[in-house]
């Protein structure tokens, strides 16, 4: 059975504003990254760096948009940082992020986000990835769920 990493987290925003925390450079680069290139489009960039000096390390270069339907999906290829880069980085295929926006019909300014990570391969490499990201992708919710929260008060 693959293995997967799903994380949720509820926002006190619309699904617009959500969705838009995760495509517009300017809104992941106050949550995730330091520095974003995104092209919101079916094929279009995905890449995130953290190490703004050197692209080519710790970043999704090169990395891309494979479904979106605006407010309401986005999933786009993942490689990993420089610990796990030999092998992540040249996998066929990338491992796959997946993010679901899902609105509450009770209260339109609130927004339960599932993200879902998926391409784990079964050896001891991999899953120390898996195990690492699982922490990193619940630390990253946490941060935009803060974010989100800071700019309401």
């Amino acid at each position: 059975m693959d293995k997967i990493i799903h994380c949720k987290v509820r926002l006190n925003c619309s699904r617009q504003q959500s969705f838009e925390m995760f495509t517009k450079n300017s809104n992941i680069q106050t949550w995730l990254a330091n520095s974003a290139c995104i092209e919101p489009y079916v094929g279009g960039k995905y890449e995130l760096f953290w190490d703004t000096d050197n692209k080519k390390i710790n970043s999704t270069i090169d990395c891309k948009i494979t479904a979106l339907e605006i407010n309401k999906l986005l999933c786009f290829e993942w490689k990993g940082p420089e610990q796990f880069s030999h092998f992540m980085n040249i996998a066929e295929p990338l491992t796959h992020v997946s993010v679901l926006f899902i609105p509450d019909y009770e209260n339109n300014n609130v927004t339960e986000i599932h993200l879902v990570h998926t391409g784990w391969k079964n050896d001891e490499n991999w899953e120390k990835a898996r195990i690492w990201f699982e922490s990193v992708w619940i630390n990253a919710l946490d941060n935009l769920k803060n974010k989100v929260e800071s700019s309401l008060r």
